[in-house]
């Protein structure tokens, strides 16, 4: 018997000029599962473009379509594929999306969009001088 489950899985590390403060789980939600099936069709869904930052504090739930509270959203980047590996990179300059930042998720567009992963965090701090960078890693094995 074969076992030919897809899963999708991975993590993301926060960190705040330069130094990680946060290592968390993500969860791939419903409409990101849609969307990796559709782009094995063909390429009519746009990629994976952004990443967005918020102050949510809602669990994460496989039925997401978006941040609890979105604060900011900017453009990856980088985005880098290594055997079953994607690595999203998104850096959110000093005044952009501050204050009590509890959750993320990866979008493919600068607003609204399809979310592909979200995730909640306990409070990291962002002050108006901070540079935030998210570094999320799914996996597909």
């Amino acid at each position: 018997m074969f076992d030919s489950s897809l899963k999708l899985t991975g993590h993301l590390s926060v960190s705040i000029n330069g130094e990680v403060v946060r290592e968390i789980p993500n969860l791939v939600v419903t409409t990101g599962k849609n969307y990796v099936a559709s782009r094995m069709k063909d390429a009519t869904a746009t990629a994976m473009s952004h990443i967005a930052i918020g102050t949510g504090s809602s669990a994460a739930a496989a039925g997401n379509t978006a941040l609890g509270t979105e604060a900011a959203r900017v453009a990856l980047t980088s985005t880098t594929v290594s055997t079953n590996t994607v690595t999203y990179v998104g850096t959110f300059p000093a005044g952009s999306g501050t204050g009590a930042i509890t959750e993320s998720g990866i979008f493919n567009a600068s607003s609204a969009g399809t979310l592909l992963c979200r995730t909640v965090f306990s409070v990291v701090s962002k002050a108006s001088t901070d540079q935030m960078t998210i570094t999320w890693v799914v996996t597909a094995s």
